[in-house]
């Protein structure tokens, strides 16, 4: 009978102190969703803008379609580097206090455009990547690789975190957080299409 009730025991320990916490399907495909509609508003809004018109700026202070590109594959890279950081620390659910938003508090600040921002220096556009059309594959490739692992990803992301200015997020949300990210510059380069002195 000991025999029987040890391994039984064993079983039910780790069953209770193991803390990795799945994607939900429904959490899985609202992510892949978010990614790839963000990626086809971006491709819909580059489609067949001449040099002329990527590099237009409406004024010395203002980004062109191009330079947004550049800052979106710079972003995009280091959220990567961000997310892969978070994973290889250990899972911590005593710390999910910290994390102050839901993911629809967070997507909703990140694409409100008048809430102005400042950008640092390391994500200024600076020509890093070569041309516009090096830029572009660097920043789509990124973002493919993104989707990919959210398909099959059996990572705990709600129990590693990152820190950003406003807070903490958990690693779920930094993916939500690209999504947002694109979709904010996205809305800031039809706004330079829009201006009234674009090329024609």
């Amino acid at each position: 009978m000991k025999k029987l009730i040890l391994p039984v025991v064993c079983l039910m320990l780790f069953s209770f102190t193991s803390d990795n916490i799945k994607l939900t399907d429904e959490e899985r495909n609202f992510a892949i969703n978010e990614l790839t509609q963000a990626k086809k508003q971006l491709m819909n809004v580059l489609d067949d803008l001449s040099d002329e018109q990527l590099n237009f700026k409406p004024s010395e202070a203002d980004w062109s379609v191009a330079e947004g590109v550049e800052h979106l594959a710079i972003s995009e890279n280091a959220f990567h580097d961000m997310l892969t950081a978070s994973l290889e620390a250990a899972a911590d659910p005593t710390r999910r206090e910290e994390v102050k938003m839901n993911d629809e508090q967070l997507l909703t600040m990140i694409r409100d455009r008048t809430n102005k921002v400042k950008t640092s220096e390391p994500f200024e556009p600076s020509g890093k990547f070569g041309s516009y059309e090096e830029t572009l594959d660097a920043l789509l490739t990124k973002r493919s690789e993104h989707i990919e692992y959210l398909k099959t990803t059996e990572d705990d992301l709600r129990n590693h975190y990152g820190q950003l200015p406003f807070g903490t997020i958990d690693a779920y949300q930094m993916i939500l957080f690209m999504s947002g990210h694109m979709d904010r510059h996205v809305a800031q380069m039809e706004e330079v299409i829009n201006h009234e002195d674009f090329p024609e």
